[in-house]
C-alpha cells in the first residue's frame, strides 16, 4: 500500500522531530529524509510531499492525517485525495444529534464515542458555559464544565477498551472503519429515543460513501446524516459530544495511571515510547495488552527500547 499527500507548513517540523533519530544515512534524490520500519518505508520529499509505502503505510500515515484534520482542518484520503475547503451551513439554528470521538490517537487508553442531542432550547446555556470543540479547550476546564454538561443535555457514550480493540482489530478493520462502527452505534442510540431532530451531524473523517460501506453490516444504521468538517466548532451537539467524551477519556486515563503506577501520556510520540518501557520492564509486555492500542508503531519502538 501507498499513501501519499503534500504536508502542511505547520505539520513539516512536527515530522521532522518525530523521525529525526530513526532517518536512514542515504536518502532518495530530492528527498529529506528516509525511514524504515519493519513494515513501512516513510520519505519526506523537497516537494513537500510525504509518502508511505508497505502493510503498514495506513496506521503511518493516519497519525498525521488526523494531525491535518485537527490543526488545519483537511480531510485527506488514504488515496491521497482530498476534499476541498467549501462554504458550508454553521447549525446554529436547528436541534441537532451530533457524535465525537476521542482516543484514536493516543497509544494509551480507551477509545470513546458520544453522541448528544442538543435543542434550540439549550444553545444559550452552552455557550455560556463556553462550549467548543474539546481540542481546544484545557483539560482543567473539559473537567469543570463536562459534569453540567452531562446533568443538562441528553448523551449515550460507548468506550471501547484497549483489550476488546486488541481482540478485534485487524487489516480489514482499520481506524475509520472502528470511527464509523462506534458513531453508528451511539447515533442509532439517540436516534431511537425519538428527539426532535432537524439534523443529525458528524465531523466528516471519511468520505460519506466509504463511511456507509463501513457500517454496512450494522443491524441498525443512521443514514440521514450531514458531514462537515470542523464540525466542533459549527454544531453545538458536536461540540458538546466532544466535551464528554474527552471527559470520559481523560477519567479512564487516571484510571489506568493509578492502577499502573505510571502517569500515562496522550499522543503517540517518543514520551510514550518511554513509559511503555519502563511498563514492560515492570509488568511484562503483556500487560500493555490491556492498556494500550497494540497497532500502533509504539509497540515495536517499545520492543527495541528494550534490547
Amino acid at each position: 500500500m501507498t499513501v501519499v499527500f503534500k504536508v502542511s507548513e505547520n505539520i513539516l517540523p512536527l515530522i521532522l522531530e518525530f523521525y529525526k533519530d530513526r532517518m536512514l544515512d542515504k536518502k532518495p534524490p530530492y528527498s529529506v529524509f528516509q525511514v524504515k520500519e519493519y513494515d513501512c518505508v516513510i520519505t519526506l520529499y523537497e516537494s513537500g510531499k510525504i509518502m508511505f509505502q508497505g502493510v503498514g503505510a495506513d496506521i503511518e500515515a493516519s497519525y498525521w492525517i488526523e494531525e491535518e484534520r485537527i490543526k488545519n482542518g483537511r480531510i485527506i484520503n488514504l488515496d491521497g485525495s482530498e476534499k476541498k475547503k467549501s462554504s458550508e451551513k454553521i447549525f446554529f439554528n436547528e436541534n441537532t444529534i451530533g457524535s465525537d470521538e476521542v482516543g484514536t490517537g493516543d497509544f494509551f487508553g480507551p477509545i470513546v464515542v458520544t453522541a448528544t442531542y442538543v435543542s434550540k432550547e439549550n444553545f444559550d446555556f452552552l455557550t455560556e458555559l463556553g462550549v467548543r470543540d474539546s481540542k481546544k479547550i484545557t483539560d482543567e476546564k473539559i473537567k469543570k464544565i463536562a459534569p453540567q454538561i452531562i446533568k443538562k443535555i441528553p448523551y449515550t457514550t460507548f468506550m471501547l477498551s484497549n483489550s476488546s480493540y486488541n481482540k478485534n482489530w485487524s487489516e480489514d478493520l482499520n481506524m475509520n472503519k472502528i470511527k464509523a462502527i462506534l458513531h453508528n452505534k451511539v447515533l442509532t442510540n439517540m436516534k431511537n429515543k425519538n428527539y426532535a431532530y432537524d439534523k443529525i451531524v458528524v465531523d466528516q473523517f471519511v468520505y460519506p460513501a466509504k463511511y456507509y460501506e463501513h457500517i454496512k453490516d450494522a443491524k441498525e444504521k443512521v443514514k440521514d446524516i450531514t458531514f462537515t468538517t470542523k464540525a466542533e466548532d459549527k454544531c453545538l451537539s458536536v461540540a458538546a459530544a466532544s466535551i464528554i467524551s474527552r471527559y470520559i477519556f481523560l477519567n479512564e486515563m487516571e484510571k489506568l495511571s493509578q492502577d499502573i503506577g505510571f502517569n500515562l501520556p496522550k499522543g503517540a510520540g517518543p514520551l510514550v515510547d518511554e513509559t511503555g518501557i519502563k511498563i514492560v520492564k515492570k509488568y511484562g509486555f503483556n500487560k500493555l495488552y490491556e492498556i494500550a492500542k497494540m497497532n500502533f508503531k509504539n509497540k515495536d519502538k517499545i520492543k527495541s527500547g528494550l534490547k
